[in-house]
């Protein structure tokens, strides 16, 4: 064999080594982790909700008065969006319509949409909190820096950009048996967040909690009522984003 045809096999091998590598990205980055059945559904029947999907995003929104208060919510890394409706649900309910994004390729980070994607979805909203879950909350840290955003929700999340001088009002929940987020990584990022950061520890909850898609791999283990960690979220958010900006 020539020199030149050993060297067009090694970059065949090479080119079909970095096809098979994207490949295989691609199908694990498309197989996400369900959302639950029941949970979803317990929101499907509330009367006081409809549930809108866009395409790129998941609408939740009050049936009934006028909300002019928004929260677009980024999931964690291959979560379906739908995972997150019963945990969201309260917020809604109480007047806030949430916009769960669809991230590019189920990855938050790899989503490099502005937030007016979201924002636009509910013309009518002027007041816009940023949040997420995990991977997904540190997207929102990105789109915090937007000027339309009034504060920042984080579930077993952080920041990984610096936002500690920003005065941004924040909200962060941390779940006490999370083994991926664990309170203590959320508080050696806690610098990253302005002083005024409200914290709030969910007892019991682990990483898998803030949603409702199962068990995953490398969490601790709940021992918290799915109920209660939504209520507790509810009413949280609700003295939080009562001292926003109006």
């Amino acid at each position: 064999m020539t020199i030149a045809a050993r060297i067009r096999t090694v970059v065949l091998w090479a080119l079909a080594f970095v096809v098979l590598a994207v490949l295989a990205a691609l199908m694990w980055a498309h197989t996400v982790m369900a959302g639950d059945r029941e949970a979803a559904l317990t929101v499907w029947r509330t009367d006081a909700l409809s549930i809108t999907d866009t395409g790129h995003s998941v609408i939740l929104a009050p049936t009934s008065g006028s909300s002019d208060h928004g929260l677009v919510f980024v999931p964690g890394a291959r979560v379906d969006p739908y995972a997150y409706l019963f945990k969201l649900s309260g917020i809604a309910e109480a007047g806030t319509t949430v916009v769960i994004t669809k991230p590019t390729l189920n990855l938050a980070l790899a989503d490099l949409r502005p937030l007016e994607t979201f924002t636009d979805d509910v013309p009518d909203v002027d007041s816009w909190v940023v949040g997420g879950h995990s991977l997904g909350g540190v997207k929102a840290c990105q789109y915090a820096t937007d000027d339309r955003v009034d504060g920042l929700l984080l579930f077993g999340s952080y920041c990984a950009s610096d936002l500690s001088g920003s005065g941004l009002p924040a909200l962060s929940f941390v779940g006490e048996n999370d083994g991926l987020s664990t309170p203590e990584k959320i508080a050696d990022a806690g610098g990253n967040l302005p002083e005024t950061a409200t914290v709030r520890e969910i007892p019991g909850a682990n990483h898998a909690n803030f949603g409702n898609y199962g068990a995953q791999a490398g969490d601790g283990e709940s021992t918290a009522n799915d109920a209660a960690v939504q209520r507790m979220i509810t009413e949280e958010y609700a003295a939080w984003a009562a001292t926003l900006p109006s």
